[in-house]
């Protein structure tokens, strides 16, 4: 199954066809309001502002499976990241990325990408596992703000543990030679 086959819900509640990104370079991140990584935000909008025009859309996946870092209903959501981080960037309604309820969209990114490109000291990872926070399945998404590259064709082309930033070298090269593919 390709990813432009798979549906989506606008944080609005509308359903979205994937394929209408056709062609478009895509970075998907699992997003939350309360969490230490949440100033990753204010990157991403600076991303997608400079980006958007040559070809990138970010896609925002509000989750609330780590440590319940996103309450809030799809409304507070939305208000909370435009009057915080002015988010123009496309975001959709609350899913799942790990378990049984893991949303079709995850299962495929997942499939395509099981490891993700971390930072050299795993510093992340290691804070979680010294608080026993790491998910049971090493394929999992690790934590809020983990980062998904699709390319133009719908490839799968990169994975981004949650505390790369789109502003590191190896993020900003992935996208540079993907929107020039």
């Amino acid at each position: 199954m390709s990813i432009y086959q798979t549906d989506v819900k606008t944080i609005k509640g509308d359903v979205k066809s994937l394929n209408d990104y056709q062609g478009k370079v895509l970075l998907v991140v699992n997003v939350a309001s309360k969490c230490g990584l949440t100033p990753q935000y204010e990157e991403l909008e600076a991303l997608y502002k400079a980006k958007a025009a040559a070809g990138l859309e970010i896609l925002g996946f509000p989750c609330n499976q780590f440590l319940a870092q996103e309450p809030g209903t799809e409304a507070e959501i939305q208000q909370f990241c435009s009057l915080t981080y002015g988010v123009t960037f496309p975001m959709f309604s609350k899913i799942e990325v790990n378990g049984a309820g893991r949303h079709p969209l995850y299962q495929q990114l997942i499939a395509a990408k099981p490891k993700a490109v971390t930072t050299a000291d795993e510093g992340l990872k290691q804070k979680l596992g010294s608080k026993d926070l790491l998910p049971a399945n090493d394929t999992d998404i690790m934590w809020n703000f983990e980062k998904f590259l699709i390319g133009k064709s719908g490839d799968v082309l990169a994975r981004f543990a949650p505390d790369i930033k789109v502003t590191d070298a190896v993020v900003q090269t992935a996208i540079a030679d993907a929107l020039s593919a």
